[in-house]
């Protein structure tokens, strides 16, 4: 079930939408948000999927841009936008106004349709795009604190402060890597896969498979050699001689 629904209006706050969805799945993993256009897949329900999201959610972030109040379908029954909103205040979820920009100016309750007048009541957060990272992060704060089940994944999941978790998948370039490693490596290259100790994929030859060895010494040749080998080792074998 996804615990996050982000409500938006497209041409409004699509871009919003999309950041805020990016960092709360980034925290918390994809299956926790909602976000229509990401994740109604091809050939679902559009009408049935909207609905059953928004019902179900636990927080509702509805992305409210400068636009938002005056477009003429907040007043429409049909509309989605509205219709999202409504359906989680009916099924008891929270309902946050995330306002886009400085511009955008809080909700009044004397403006809104009576059905949405709840909005101008709800505490609202401000994301600014341009200097998002703050804000996002303030969201993701906001988000943990509603939902104690992500808050509790998130730190479950959480490396301790001397552990190395990085995970490489399809990278292309130079990839540096200390201590544990997950994931692919290389595109096109060799690839790697739940490696512990050192490990070189750069460019040259790298040789994983050689002899193996045990004794005072030894020799190893393959391919053409012309001369003499000789050795001389310490010490005296099995039958006493020096050799």
């Amino acid at each position: 079930m996804h615990e996050v629904f982000i409500n938006y209006r497209t041409g409004d706050g699509d871009e919003a939408a999309f950041a805020i969805e990016r960092e709360l799945s980034g925290r918390f993993g994809p299956e926790a948000v909602f976000r229509a256009s990401k994740s109604i897949g091809a050939g679902e329900d559009f009408n049935r999927e909207l609905l059953r999201a928004a019902q179900n959610c636990t927080v509702l972030l509805a992305v409210i841009g400068p636009d938002w109040l005056g477009h003429p379908r907040l007043r429409d029954e049909n509309d989605w936008v509205r219709r999202e909103i409504l359906e989680a205040y009916a099924n008891a979820a929270m309902v946050i106004p995330v306002l886009k920009g400085r511009l955008t100016e809080r909700l009044r309750k004397d403006l809104l349709p009576p059905e949405l007048g709840r909005l101008a009541d709800a505490q609202s957060l401000r994301l600014d795009v341009r200097d998002g990272e703050s804000g996002l992060a303030r969201i993701a704060q906001v988000v943990a604190k509603a939902v104690p089940a992500l808050r509790d994944a998130a730190s479950a999941d959480a490396p301790g402060k001397d552990s190395v978790r990085n995970s490489s998948s399809d990278a292309s370039g130079t990839v540096v890597q200390a201590r544990d490693i997950s994931g692919v490596v290389g595109n096109p290259g060799p690839v790697i896969r739940n490696v512990h100790g050192s490990v070189h994929a750069g460019s040259g030859d790298m040789n994983n498979y050689s002899q193996t060895f045990s004794g005072d010494g030894a020799t190893y040749i393959q391919g053409d050699h012309h001369g003499n080998i000789a050795h001389r080792f310490g010490g005296k074998s099995d039958d006493g001689a020096d050799r």
